[in-house]
């Protein structure tokens, strides 16, 4: 099968009512993110906007563009920027309702995550790809627009925060829908278990520090 191909397991996660919803879960609360994140930085509406389409649009853009599906997938639709416009205005207007706005972040984007990491294996895999770029695809799908989020606004990057897990989620759940479909699991249940394994590794990174190892410098050793 070359890229371009249609796989026959996951393709009408693309095209029928369960890959359309993926991608617009996946755009509207990852605005309501970037809307949260304007909201710590109080920009005026116009900024509230622009920060949550780049949050909604940036991983699913990129990795369009990567894998060869042009148009994108937002281009001529523009439902998707109407949903962008809409969670701006919602966010920017109840912001202040947030007992804690940081951790209600937190929250949606683990959601955002465990829907936008099976809508980008869904779509690479309906064009044929191998596992290596479906892997990498769920990633960049379910955490660039984060990271661009948080580097425009200039706040650390979550997918970079020492001590919690968040690129190795979005990497097990792409592993999990990979390891659904070789064992020959329709494609729903294989978007489900991606979702669900990218939700609760992410969850119990930040409610019971599950984390990975991270690396400690050594003193240099000296000769006796």
């Amino acid at each position: 099968m070359t890229p371009g191909d249609q796989h026959p397991v996951i393709d009408y996660l693309t095209t029928l009512p369960i890959g359309i919803a993926l991608d617009y879960v996946s755009v509207f609360v990852f605005a309501l993110t970037g809307a949260l994140v304007a909201s710590r930085q109080q920009l005026d509406l116009v900024g509230f906007i622009f920060i949550a389409a780049l949050t909604a649009v940036g991983g699913g853009t990129l990795r369009d563009l990567l894998i060869g599906r042009i148009p994108v997938f937002w281009v001529g639709r523009p439902e998707y920027m109407l949903l962008i416009a809409g969670a701006a205005v919602l966010v920017f207007f109840t912001a202040h309702l947030l007992e804690s706005r940081y951790r209600t972040l937190l929250w949606l984007d683990a959601c955002a995550l465990a829907v936008a990491v099976p809508a980008g294996v869904a779509v690479t895999m309906a064009r044929g790809h191998g596992p290596v770029t479906v892997l990498i695809m769920g990633v960049v799908t379910g955490s660039f627009g984060g990271l661009m989020r948080d580097v425009v606004c200039n706040e650390v990057p979550l997918i970079l925060k020492q001590g919690e897990l968040y690129l190795s989620c979005a990497f097990a759940g792409a592993a999990a829908a990979l390891l659904l479909t070789a064992v020959g699991a329709p494609g729903l249940p294989a978007a489900i278990g991606c979702g669900i394994v990218t939700f609760v590794l992410r969850a119990g990174s930040m409610r019971w520090g599950w984390k990975l190892p991270v690396y400690k410098p050594r003193p240099p050793r000296t000769r006796g």
